[in-house]
């Protein structure tokens, strides 16, 4: 079992009340009833994410497609976010002088 696996098995995804699942791994080349089932929890494009109540209708679709698909918990899900938000935050420029030192020194002498 690859490590990813791993991670995906030992997510609690039972407690939660909102599930987010996002497509990781490409329609093309899957199977009809994978793609039936993609289609039913309206995952048309990779990296997109939706959010899904935890019932066990959703769960068991998401048996199905688990090699194709990432699931979060709400607590995840939002961690994760802030974290790329924090990533991309704006951060203050970084100014530089191409006045030569000697240069400004003279200037100042009258």
């Amino acid at each position: 079992m690859s490590a990813f696996n791993k991670f995906k098995t030992s997510v609690p995804v039972a407690w939660s009340p909102n599930l987010y699942i996002t497509l990781v791994r490409g329609i093309p080349g899957t199977r009809r009833l994978h793609r039936r089932t993609l289609e039913a929890l309206r995952l048309r494009k990779c990296n997109r994410t939706v959010m899904r109540w935890n019932t066990p209708t959703v769960r068991g679709m998401l048996q199905q497609v688990k090699r194709l698909v990432v699931v979060e918990t709400e607590e995840m899900f939002k961690a994760r976010k802030a974290n790329e938000a924090e990533h991309r935050a704006l951060r203050p420029p970084i100014v530089i002088s191409h006045i030569p030192a000697s240069a400004t020194n003279s200037s100042k002498q009258p």
